[in-house]
């Protein structure tokens, strides 16, 4: 009983002194158990500051890659403030100096393709030569004028040493509404290709349609007006009247317009990686003895003349790829469009014999061009003619109407050190002419000098 006792007492003993450090084991627990929560909250509130950071620079950069490519989309408008400082009203001057060698197996100088005539040849100025020659070089030089107007004027100077005025317009920079207004001598606003210059072509003559149905570009003295909507998507539509003097016009001694186009072009972002776009435009124009030679059913050379409308249809589409809209690594443009000319009028074959004239005729391309590194770029381009429905009326027993597709394919390679040189190396098979393929070979330079604009989409 007594041993018992002594048991009992003793546990007793060493519970009380081992209480306190029980204590403060538990007391001591519960602090790390605090501090440990203090530590994770602290690391959550850090872990959601720095992820709504990482959330705002991401909207901020989706914003200004569509900033970046709205502002490619649209047309490069000139400043909309005064001009300021000590040099505010010198003009900015460029150069494109541009040179180019040709091995032609067919001789240029006799280039026709055929079932589409052109008057004059006006394609003879920049129409690759054998050779050594020099490219199309421009000069151009723009400025604002005040507050209200920009002004702007290219010349071309081609192989033959002819020089020509490309454009020579002023356009307003403070129009409200999304309104621009444009008067004097430009590249109207139809279709994609027409109105870039020549040292912004991704190959180094015109499509094939273009030369058929436009002398390569159509220029027009005259007036346009723009409006672009106020819209996340983008959206174009425009109109102008003209002179209407080039192909497929013709000089007019008359008041009054000779050409006429509307344009609508829309546009817009497919992700980060992905922009496109497509348009609709229309050209009228209303010949007056519009000229050409043709090769008459006994085989001889005749002069016609052709009085009256022609109008002609482009859609066209563009679609580009860059990842992450970062296209200075790499990056893929596919770029295609579809022309259908309609005439109706009267032709005078042979300067005699006046007769009816009625024609239908198509064309398309399709060119892609893929930059598989930096500063190098390969593109393959396609070109198909169908020379359509023709009718001379009562001159159906003179002249040819011949059945032929004229076609040409094009694969080129270029280097680009920078965005002011390029050095392109260009293979084609052109069959523009029925029984004849012309295997051409052109090694172009294309190098940019002084204050140069913006370049559309």
């Amino acid at each position: 009983m007594l041993k018992k006792s002594f048991m009992v007492a003793a546990v007793a003993c060493v519970a009380i002194l081992l209480l306190p450090q029980a204590a403060f084991a538990a007391d001591d627990i519960t602090t790390l158990r605090q501090e440990l929560q203090r530590l994770r909250d602290s690391y959550e509130q850090r872990i959601t500051a720095l992820e709504q950071r990482l959330a705002q620079a991401e909207r901020q950069a989706t914003a200004a890659v569509v900033v970046a490519a709205k502002a490619e989309t649209i047309a490069a408008v000139p400043p909309q403030s005064a001009p300021t400082g000590a040099n505010a009203f010198n003009p900015n001057i460029s150069l494109i100096l541009s040179g180019l060698y040709g091995n032609l197996s067919r001789n240029p100088a006799a280039y026709q393709i055929t079932g589409f005539p052109l008057p004059n040849d006006p394609l003879a100025d920049v129409r690759p030569r054998r050779g050594f020659s020099l490219g199309e070089t421009e000069l151009g030089i723009s400025a604002n004028v005040d507050q209200l107007f920009y002004g702007a004027m290219n010349f071309s100077i081609h192989p033959d040493n002819t020089v020509s005025t490309e454009e020579a317009f002023v356009q307003t920079t403070t129009l409200p509404a999304g309104l621009t207004l444009k008067a004097g001598r430009y590249f109207s606003g139809i279709g994609y290709f027409n109105e870039q210059h020549a040292h912004t072509w991704d190959f180094v003559d015109a499509p094939l349609a273009y030369q058929a149905f436009l002398g390569g570009q159509f220029n027009n003295d005259g007036v346009q007006m723009r409006w672009v909507a106020a819209t996340d998507t983008f959206l174009e539509i425009g109109a102008e009247v003209g002179r209407g003097a080039h192909y497929p016009g013709s000089g007019r001694n008359k008041n009054g317009s000779g050409a006429s186009a509307i344009f609508a072009h829309a546009g817009g972002d497919v992700g980060m990686s992905h922009s496109w776009r497509g348009g609709l435009s229309l050209l009228a124009t209303a010949p007056q003895d519009r000229q050409w030679n043709d090769i008459g059913t006994v085989g001889t050379t005749v002069s016609n003349s052709f009085t009256g409308s022609s109008k002609l249809w482009i859609a066209d589409g563009v679609w580009k790829w860059a990842p992450m809209g970062n296209a200075h690594i790499t990056h893929f443009k596919l770029q295609g469009e579809y022309l259908r000319r309609i005439e109706n009028g009267n032709l005078v074959f042979n300067d005699a014999l006046p007769g009816s004239y009625a024609a239908t005729q198509s064309g398309w391309y399709l060119q892609g061009i893929y930059q598989f590194a930096p500063y190098w770029r390969v593109g393959l381009r396609s070109d198909r003619l169908a020379t359509g429905a023709v009718d001379y009326g009562a001159n159906n027993a003179n002249l040819l109407r011949p059945g032929y597709a004229p076609a040409r394919n094009a694969l080129m390679l270029d280097y680009n050190p920078s965005e002011f040189s390029r050095i392109r190396l260009q293979f084609a098979q052109d069959k523009s002419l029925q029984g004849v393929t012309d295997n051409q070979v052109f090694l172009q330079y294309q190098m940019s000098l002084g204050a140069h604009g913006a370049h559309k989409f």
